[in-house]
């Protein structure tokens, strides 16, 4: 992080120029507070699929004296050779209107079993209180719409066009 002298800093960067992530650039990437519209299965070889995500993906925070804004573009997260999936996300509970989902972040591990090891997903919910966890081989992200800059950390529907 850091501030030049007209007062700007940069609190995120992925590079704005960048359409397409992997699980190779995981490291360099955060889901922190981006909004999932919406979440889709597909059927794979052997029983294991694919999970896709819809969202609004952060690229960038941006504070200009004591104003916050983001840049963001609607993308596809897609999880490959997806097996054990778990959604945990409870709406009842809280009373919970329906709306985006706002992620705190993905976390990615190893898990040691005594055929393979496994990598296992974690994409944390914000709110309500819950998670996505499943086994997969790795990520693609592909950005569909254009960039926007918003005071918001989630895009309207009129925002997420393939413009």
């Amino acid at each position: 992080m850091g501030e030049r002298s007209d007062g700007y800093v940069a609190l995120l960067i992925v590079t704005m120029n960048q359409r397409t992530w992997s699980t190779a650039d995981f490291e360099s990437m955060s889901w922190h507070d981006c909004h999932v519209h919406g979440l889709r299965i597909a059927e794979g070889q052997y029983g294991a699929g694919e999970l896709e995500l819809d969202l609004d993906y952060i690229l960038e925070w941006k504070r200009v004296s004591d104003r916050i804004t983001f840049f963001i573009v609607p993308a596809r997260l897609t999880f490959h050779e997806v097996t054990n999936l778990r959604i945990n996300i409870d709406w009842a509970t809280p009373s919970a209107a329906l709306g985006p989902i706002p992620l705190a972040g993905v976390e990615r591990s190893s898990e040691v079993s005594p055929r393979y090891t496994a990598t296992i997903w974690r994409l944390a919910v914000n709110w309500p209180a819950g998670s996505i966890e499943f086994e997969g081989a790795g990520f693609t992200q592909a950005a569909w719409g254009r960039e926007v800059e918003s005071e918001q950390q989630v895009l309207r529907q009129s925002e997420r066009s393939a413009g």
